[in-house]
C-alpha cells in the first residue's frame, strides 16, 4: 500500500520550499497567491492532506479551544456556540465542546487538558477556586463568559470574564415597568449563585428603590422551563392582589411564565400582566410571545472573548474583566403608557 504523500514531495513537485507548504496550509500565514496556486494543484495531484496533529507537535499549538459548558436548554448558548465557532474557525481554530453538570466542571479539566487546547472557554458554568488553580498551573489561558466569578481565587489566578451589563440591564426593566405605571412589579431570579441572575436583580432593586418602590413579590426558576412555570403557579398563587408586571431573569424563562398566565391562569398578556425577559433570543420576536427584553448583544460578546484569549496567548495582555452594553428592545408584551393610543413598537 502506498504511504502518504510528505510535505517534502509536496515541495519538490511545486518546486517551493518546503515553509512554503507549512505556510500554505496555516491559516493566517503569508503566502502569495502564487506560490498557494503551486502547493494546492501538486497537493491534489499527490493526495496530500497536512496533519494537524503532527504540526501540533513541532509548533506546540492545538489550535483547539476548550467550551466547557453546563446546558444547552437556554436558546441563548446554542447561538454563543455557533458565532463563537463560526468566529475561531476562520482564525484556523476548532472549538471542541465539554459538556459538564453544574457544579463539576472541574471533573472534566483532566481530560480537556489532555488535548493540549489553546485556550479555554467557561459558558453556563461555573469557575471554582480548583478549577483556576488548574488552568493557571498548565499555562492554559481561561475565558468566562456570561459569567463572573466571585472569589479570591479568580483574581488570584487571572482569569478573564466576558458579561453584558447585567446589573444596567436590571435597572433599565425596572425604570421602563416604572414609567408605564405599574405597582405590583414581581420577580423571577435564575440560579441563586448565577452572576448574571444577582447582577441583574441588583440593577432591577436598585433603581426600584430609587423610586420609592420595591418588588412586590418574588420567586425562583433556577433558569429552566420547568421552574419559570413553578415559580410563575406560585407568584399569582399567593393572597392580595396578583402582581401586574413581570421580570424574568432571562427569555426561556420568561415565555415559560407568558405560557402559564396564558394558558393556566387565563391571564392577558400584557393587558393583565406584562412580562419582561433578559437575552432577546430568536424566540422572543416570535409572533406568539412579542416579549419586550434586554438585548445581550451575542456578537460582541464573543469578539471579547476571542480578542481575550489572544491576548492571554501571546501572554501580552493582562486578565480582564470585559463590560459589553446591553440595550432594551420593546415589543408588544409590555403595555403601552396610560397615555398612549397603541401598542407599544416592535
Amino acid at each position: 500500500m502506498k504511504s502518504s504523500a510528505t510535505a517534502q514531495e509536496v515541495a519538490r513537485l511545486a518546486q517551493v520550499s518546503q515553509s512554503a507548504v507549512s505556510r500554505t496550509f496555516t491559516p493566517g500565514a503569508s503566502v502569495s497567491e502564487e506560490t498557494r496556486a503551486k502547493v494546492m494543484a501538486a497537493a491534489a495531484q499527490l493526495g496530500y492532506r497536512p496533519n494537524a496533529m503532527a504540526r501540533s507537535l513541532i509548533t506546540r499549538q492545538s489550535r483547539i479551544v476548550a467550551l466547557v459548558m453546563s446546558y444547552l436548554e437556554n436558546q441563548f448558548y446554542p447561538l454563543v456556540i455557533q458565532t463563537l465557532s463560526q468566529k475561531l474557525q476562520k482564525q484556523g481554530y476548532h472549538v471542541l465542546m465539554f459538556i459538564s453538570d453544574l457544579d463539576e466542571a472541574d471533573e472534566v479539566m483532566a481530560e480537556i487538558l489532555q488535548y493540549q487546547v489553546d485556550g479555554i472557554v467557561l459558558a453556563s458554568t461555573m469557575l471554582s477556586p480548583s478549577l483556576a488553580s488548574s488552568c493557571a498551573a498548565s499555562g492554559v489561558p481561561i475565558v468566562q463568559f456570561n459569567r463572573v466569578a466571585d472569589t479570591s481565587a479568580t483574581a488570584r489566578y487571572g482569569t478573564n470574564a466576558v458579561t453584558s451589563d447585567n446589573r444596567r440591564g436590571g435597572a433599565m426593566v425596572a425604570e421602563l415597568l416604572l414609567a408605564r405605571g405599574f405597582e405590583r412589579i414581581a420577580f423571577i431570579a435564575g440560579l441563586e449563585r448565577s452572576s448574571t441572575s444577582v447582577e441583574r436583580e441588583r440593577g432591577f432593586n436598585e433603581a426600584l428603590a430609587e423610586a420609592g418602590h420595591k418588588v412586590y413579590r418574588r420567586a425562583v426558576g433556577d433558569y429552566s422551563f420547568e421552574g419559570a412555570q413553578a415559580a410563575t403557579r406560585a407568584l399569582f398563587a399567593a393572597e392580595g392582589l396578583p402582581p401586574d408586571a413581570l421580570f424574568v431573569a432571562n427569555d426561556h424563562m420568561a415565555i415559560a411564565a407568558m405560557d402559564v398566565l396564558r394558558n393556566e391562569l387565563a391571564l392577558r398578556v400584557p393587558e393583565d400582566v406584562s412580562v419582561v425577559g433578559f437575552d432577546d433570543v430568536p424566540q422572543a420576536a416570535w409572533g406568539a410571545y412579542q416579549l419586550t427584553t434586554v438585548v445581550q448583544s451575542v456578537e460582541k460578546m464573543v469578539a471579547a472573548t476571542v480578542e481575550l484569549l489572544h491576548g492571554q496567548m501571546r501572554g501580552d495582555a493582562p486578565p480582564r474583566h470585559v463590560v459589553v452594553p446591553c440595550e432594551l428592545v420593546l415589543r408588544r408584551s409590555v403595555r403601552p403608557p396610560a397615555n398612549a393610543s397603541g401598542a407599544a413598537s416592535d
